[in-house]
C-alpha cells in the first residue's frame, strides 16, 4: 500500500519507520516545510518523493496518509484526505473539540476509509496485560481507577500554549491518554459526571490560557469512579510520573513507568500486600499503533465503528474543560 507522510518531525519519522518495518506499506511520498526534517525523512525512505503539502501528497495516488502536523490542522487535513478516498492515521488529538473529532469520524464513515489515531499507550505490553485481566473478570468488578501523567517538561513550540491552536493544555496533550486508557480498559462505560480543576501557573485557569495542572474526577453511570491528574513542568525529581491503578474485589493491577522514563513500563497484579509482576521492560511499543494501522490498511480494512470511541474520549475532554459537547 502506498502511504504518504504529512509532517516528518521526530514523531512523524518514528511512525514512518514503524510502518516501513512491517513490510505492509511503501513510503511513497512525504511533505514537510523544514529542509532539515525532510533530509532525515529521506534517510528512512530514500525512494519516497518529497512534495509540497497536502494537495501534492493527495495527487500521488496514495492509499493512506499519516498526519503529524500541529494540532490545529489535524481535523481539516484528515477530512480532506478522507474525502479524497485516502485512509488516515493521525497524531493525537484528532481534533481540538468534540465537534471536530465527530466531523472526522463521520467523514471516514461516509468515505468508508480506515481511520486510526495514535493512542500509543494502549499498545504497551503492560497496559495490555492489565486490560486482559479486567476483561477476563480476574479482578472482579473494578470500582476505582487512579491515573497520573506528570511531565517535568513542557512543550517546546509556542502553538501549544495557544488554546485556539492546541485545543487546550496538559489535558489535551497528556490527559487524553489517561482518559482513553481508563475508558478503554473498562470497555468504554458511560460517564455520568465530570468534575475538574484546571490551573495555570498555580492559579485557576483564565480564558485564553492553557492549563499546566489538572485534577479530574469522572463518575461512571454505575457509580464507579476514575480520578485523573496531569501536568507540565512539575518538579517531580524525575522526567515523568506515569501510572494507572485499577482496584477490584480484593485484587488490583497497576501500570507505572520505571525510573522516570517515558518509555519503560511495568505492570503488576496486587493481592492484598502481595505483588506479582505481569510485564517489565524492555518493550518496544512506541510504533505499534502505527504498525497496526499499516497492517490493517494492507489487509483491506475500511471504516470501523471503533472510531466512535475517539468521539467518546473527545466528549469527556470537552466536559473536563467545562465546554458544551458541540463546542
Amino acid at each position: 500500500m502506498r502511504v504518504g507522510f504529512l509532517g516528518t518531525g521526530w514523531i512523524g519519522r518514528h511512525r514512518m519507520q514503524a510502518m516501513i518495518e512491517t513490510g505492509a506499506i511503501e513510503a511513497a511520498a512525504y511533505a514537510d516545510p523544514s529542509d532539515e526534517m525532510a533530509v532525515e525523512a529521506a534517510k528512512l525512505a530514500p525512494d519516497a518523493k518529497r512534495v509540497d503539502g497536502l494537495d501534492a501528497l493527495l495527487a500521488e495516488g496514495l492509499d493512506g496518509i499519516v498526519v503529524a502536523t500541529p494540532s490545529a490542522l489535524h481535523a481539516e487535513q484528515s477530512i480532506r484526505a478522507l474525502e479524497a478516498g485516502v485512509a488516515v492515521f493521525c497524531q493525537k488529538p484528532l481534533g481540538r473539540t468534540a465537534a471536530e473529532v465527530r466531523a472526522v469520524v463521520d467523514t471516514a464513515r461516509k468515505a468508508d476509509r480506515l481511520l486510526g489515531l495514535d493512542l500509543s499507550y494502549r499498545h504497551t505490553a503492560a497496559m495490555r496485560r492489565i486490560r486482559d485481566l479486567i476483561a477476563a473478570g480476574e479482578l472482579g468488578r473494578v470500582s476505582a481507577v487512579d491515573m497520573v501523567f506528570h511531565n517535568a517538561y513542557g512543550p517546546g513550540k509556542p502553538w501549544f500554549f495557544d488554546p485556539a491552536q492546541s485545543g487546550g493544555g496538559c489535558v489535551v496533550d497528556l490527559g487524553v491518554h489517561l482518559v482513553d486508557l481508563a475508558l478503554w480498559a473498562l470497555d468504554f462505560p458511560d460517564v455520568a459526571d465530570v468534575h475538574a480543576r484546571l490551573l495555570a501557573k498555580g492559579k485557576p485557569l483564565e480564558p485564553g490560557a492553557c492549563e499546566d495542572y489538572a485534577v479530574t474526577t469522572l463518575t461512571l453511570a454505575d457509580g464507579r469512579v476514575i480520578t485523573l491528574a496531569c501536568s507540565w513542568n512539575l518538579p517531580a525529581g524525575r522526567d515523568a510520573i506515569i501510572g494507572a491503578s485499577f482496584y477490584g474485589e480484593g485484587q488490583g493491577a497497576g501500570f507505572r513507568n520505571e525510573n522516570g522514563s517515558f518509555f519503560d513500563f511495568t505492570a503488576e497484579r496486587w493481592r492484598g500486600t502481595a505483588t506479582e509482576t505481569l510485564a517489565a521492560p524492555p518493550d518496544d511499543w512506541g510504533g505499534r499503533a502505527a504498525a497496526d494501522w499499516a497492517r490493517r490498511l494492507a489487509a483491506g480494512e475500511r471504516f470501523s465503528a471503533e472510531a466512535e470511541r475517539f468521539v467518546h474520549v473527545a466528549e469527556v475532554l470537552v466536559r473536563i474543560y467545562g465546554r458544551q459537547t458541540t463546542a
